[in-house]
């Protein structure tokens, strides 16, 4: 399928496009800014497209030869995107969220604390480090969790207290949806499932928020009710890369946890928060074929798990940072079909409580539900 081709299919086909290829801004002095290093959608930028607030790479290698340029926004916030000179649509940029202007009595902008992902999901890092980051030989590949704290734009570890003070202000000010909480991995035994515990639990004394919390396996099943009875309404667990091989190279430290303990711990996991309430990030484009992830993909969906495939975007300063994104021809091959296996199934993102799948911005795969 040519770009031009797939373009014309609708907004689901140019979001796709865009994620994969970028989006060049035609004037950078506009204060149009996205967020570089950290974790999750990194050297992005959220707009609002076609009805949806998606995440579009605007400050990667691929982005800065991207086909697509969007224009300086006019009076009312709202830029033109052209690919190759052709106006094919519109976008918006959201403004910068009213709790971003405040700070702790200890004087940490709550920034720092949490931000937006989107346009309504708080989300934090609860502890911006990781035991395998240190050693490029153990740490993921394509991890930047360490770049946003050595730049002081985070902390090195939110406490629940902080949490909790950001997560009200976010819903009172800004209308805030639900939250994601994930962490670097700290230890081999919970993985992060303790410090998830503690942290929802004081955001939930203060502020009624739907909650996503995100870590490996934990070495103990217990840890899925702990995180439940904690408030954590959803839960993500995210292979990132599937077939040995691919998992091995892009990252060595984690695929220390076996795909089949992923498997095993989904199936304890759907038990403690329902079918269609566990979540796994699926990145396309590390060396996974189309035709293997669909397959992984029905695995999960059949388990009652959520696959979020999302086109893997390189992030400056990593290990991969030229490492090239999936081609829109490539995405097109998975998330048509893989949307049409969730709606079969009835396991769709927008029943999901809280998180990235629900939220649904770092990938098009929404879009194909319907």
């Amino acid at each position: 399928m040519t770009l031009s081709a797939q373009t014309k299919v609708g907004p689901a086909g140019l979001i796709s496009d865009l994620q994969s290829l970028g989006l060049r801004l035609e004037d950078n002095e506009v204060g149009v800014t996205g967020r570089r290093g950290g974790a999750g959608p990194s050297d992005h930028k959220a707009v609002s497209l076609a009805g949806r607030t998606v995440m579009i790479p605007i400050a990667t290698v691929s982005a800065c030869e991207s086909p697509f340029v969007a224009s300086r926004p006019d009076a009312n916030g709202i830029s033109e995107i052209r690919r190759n000179g052709v106006v094919v649509s519109h976008i918006e940029f959201p403004r910068q969220p009213r709790f971003y202007d405040l700070q702790t009595t200890e004087g940490i902008p709550y920034s720092q604390i949490a931000t937006l992902h989107s346009s309504d999901v708080l989300a934090t890092t609860l502890l911006q480090s990781c035991i395998r980051y240190g050693n490029r030989n153990t740490s993921c590949q394509f991890c930047a969790i360490g770049q946003s704290l050595a730049a002081g734009k985070t902390i090195l570890r939110k406490t629940p207290e902080q949490l909790a003070e950001v997560a009200k202000a976010a819903v009172e000010l800004d209308n805030v949806k639900h939250m994601v909480m994930t962490t670097g991995t700290p230890n081999l035994t919970d993985r992060g499932a303790a410090l998830l515990c503690e942290s929802a639990e004081a955001v939930k004394a203060v502020v009624d928020l739907p909650i996503q919390g995100q870590c490996e396996p934990p070495d103990d099943d217990i840890w899925f009710e702990r995180m439940k009875a904690a408030g954590i309404a959803s839960l993500g667990m995210h292979l990132e890369a599937i077939t040995p091989e691919v998992r091995a190279r892009i990252m060595p430290g984690k695929a220390v946890v076996v795909l089949e303990r992923y498997m095993d711990a989904f199936d304890a996991a759907v038990a403690v928060f329902g079918r269609g309430q566990v979540s796994t990030y699926i990145l396309a484009g590390l060396g996974d074929t189309p035709d293997v992830i669909l397959s992984v993909s029905e695995q999960l969906i059949t388990k009652g798990v959520y696959p979020f495939v999302v086109p893997f975007v390189p992030i400056t300063g990593t290990p991969l940072e030229n490492h090239p994104a999936p081609t829109p021809a490539f995405m097109a091959q998975i998330l048509p079909q893989l949307g049409a296996m969730l709606k079969k199934a009835n396991l769709l993102s927008h029943d999901m409580k809280a998180g990235c799948a629900k939220c649904g911005a770092c990938s098009a795969l929404a879009s194909y539900e319907v």
